[in-house]
């Protein structure tokens, strides 16, 4: 009797962690390749001079070659199969991105602080892959994904723990007045002004305490629980603020899903023989 050949099954490797961080970051850039191009012409109509950036800091020319740079460079590292080719790669990306946060015309923008931080865990990625045995790497990787994912967080519910944020002000004049958005239209339409108002306090409030105990749980949590809810939680607030935020969230979904770990798994040649010949028994 013909065995019907079974489908293959994803499994996770030690590219895998890689793949799911660069693929957060290119995503990240595809979504912010709009809005860049617009800033682009802004900054080149409208030129700015700031005393504190060097010149070289203020040159559109500098951050478009440092954007198509850091684009370039992710894919060929995740292209290319030669070891010292791909830690070129990924040291470019991190160096394009290091420009990016030093430049007048982008310090300020979160989505190249996330991929900031996404490209230096690739880069020490990328020095340690086929160096380290597999499940070394991933425990290392695990953990350092999850001290760039609570920075983070933390870094964003310290910022918003102030009377402003806990009220609501903030949220309500950013969001709920007139933002063009599916969560706030709708809002708007079923509610009146001052419930809508204690909506935004309410709001407010879980946006502060989500990324504060989000932030804190993914040192308490086992690594596979914390990539689920940093991955959860990165892309909720995405889906219920500005679709646009996955620009800047899109890398660290990609690298809280990096600190997945696998579970061990037993090689054939550590099964004994009898239980190999009863296993092919069975299978006819």
């Amino acid at each position: 009797m013909n065995s019907i050949a079974s489908p293959t099954k994803l499994r996770w490797t030690e590219w895998t962690p890689l793949h799911l961080t660069w693929a957060g970051m290119m995503l990240g850039l595809f979504w912010k390749w709009k809005f860049f191009l617009l800033a682009d012409r802004i900054y080149e109509a409208i030129p700015i001079h700031h005393e504190f950036f060097p010149e070289w800091l203020q040159s559109a020319t500098v951050l478009r070659i440092a954007f198509l740079a850091a684009a370039i460079s992710v894919v060929a590292a995740w292209i290319t199969e030669q070891r010292m080719r791909r830690c070129v790669a990924a040291a470019v990306t991190w160096i394009s991105a290091t420009v990016m946060i030093w430049h007048q015309g982008s310090y300020n923008d979160m989505t190249f602080v996330t991929f900031w931080w996404c490209s230096l865990w690739a880069f020490w990625y990328t020095t340690r892959l086929e160096i380290d045995m597999p499940e070394e790497l991933y425990r290392k990787a695990a953990r350092l994904s999850r001290v760039i994912v609570s920075v983070v967080l933390l870094g964003g519910a310290s910022g918003k723990w102030t009377a402003e944020y806990w009220s609501g002000d903030v949220l309500w004049e950013i969001y709920f007045l007139d933002r063009d958005f599916w969560v706030f239209n709708w809002l708007r339409s079923s509610f009146d002004g001052e419930t809508l108002r204690n909506i935004a306090t309410i709001y407010s409030r879980k946006v502060v305490l989500v990324e504060t105990v989000a932030g804190f749980a993914v040192w308490l949590l086992p690594a596979r629980w914390a990539a689920i809810i940093g991955a959860v939680v990165f892309t909720s607030i995405a889906l219920f603020s500005n679709f646009m935020l996955f620009s800047v969230l899109s890398p660290l979904i990609g690298l809280s899903l990096a600190g997945w770990m696998p579970r061990p798994q037993i090689a054939a040649e550590d099964v004994p023989p009898s239980e190999n010949q009863m296993a092919a028994s069975m299978g006819g």
